[in-house]
């Protein structure tokens, strides 16, 4: 990937006042991605929601790597079954318009 593709990880824990092993733990719950571009820890711009919205739920909520291990895995999940209730609510269409 390009460099812009990715931001690193200190400036991003700089603005956001988070610790970088904040960082590192989340990607040992296997919970985000991290890469080294340039001899930098990066984290793809593509996950930087997903990291912001982790870290809230850690400093602002005080929910523990392990409460948002589980909250992430949830959300997941329902956001599986939406797209699955999307997909049944499709077909059931096609058949309701015969």
């Amino acid at each position: 990937m390009h460099t812009e593709e990715w931001i690193a990880a200190k400036e991003f824990c700089k603005y956001h006042q988070i610790e970088l092993s904040f960082i590192f733990s989340l990607q040992e719950f296997g919970l985000i991605e991290l890469s080294t571009v340039e001899e930098e820890i990066c984290i793809p711009t593509d996950q930087l929601k997903h990291v912001e919205q982790l870290a809230l739920m850690h400093h602002e909520m005080d929910i523990n790597l392990e409460g948002i291990e589980a909250i992430t895995h949830l959300l997941q999940q329902i956001e599986n079954m939406q797209q699955k209730i999307v997909v049944l609510h499709n077909r059931l269409e096609v058949y309701e318009s015969r």
